[in-house]
């Protein structure tokens, strides 16, 4: 397989309730400040609408809610993840995205048995890195449920 031969997974670190994840930088297409957003009704909580970015109407959902974490109101530190999944594009919302890191494949461990029931299924595995811990996120998964299909 040639994900043997990468020795380091690059990756958009991002914060959720003072928690560090990271989803891999090959599936991520922009960082953005949170714009006006159109509602869609009868979707789920976390799906909270689409907004215009550059012409394309973008999906946007709320990883907090999706996480099974408390609501917080967007603030200057909220950002859009805009990720590319199987020619699907959808805007995460997060509370803050600054940092984009090496993360050598050594240092990936599977995810651990019990995190939250709510995040458990999204989790890729965890990288224990010097003083972070950081969660590492399975796009496929978080899209992948019927809500988000429809969009």
């Amino acid at each position: 397989m040639a994900e043997n031969l990468v020795s380091d997974l690059k990756v958009i670190v991002f914060q959720l309730n003072d928690k560090e994840y990271g989803v891999p930088v090959s599936q991520v297409k922009s960082i953005e400040k949170i714009m006006h957003i159109t509602r869609v009704p009868h979707t789920n909580p976390f799906v909270k609408g689409v907004m215009n970015l550059r012409g394309v109407v973008t999906p946007l959902l709320d990883l907090r809610v999706r996480f099974g974490i408390e609501e917080q109101a967007y603030n200057e530190g909220t950002r859009v993840i805009i990720v590319s999944v199987e020619d699907k594009e959808v805007g995460l919302i997060v509370d803050g995205a600054n940092d984009v890191i090496d993360i050598p494949t050594s240092l990936i461990e599977p995810p651990p048995e019990v995190v939250g029931i709510a995040a458990e299924g999204f989790i890729d595995g965890v990288a224990n890195l010097d003083k972070r811990l950081l969660i590492l996120i399975d796009l496929n998964k978080i899209l992948e449920s019927d809500e988000v299909k429809a969009l």
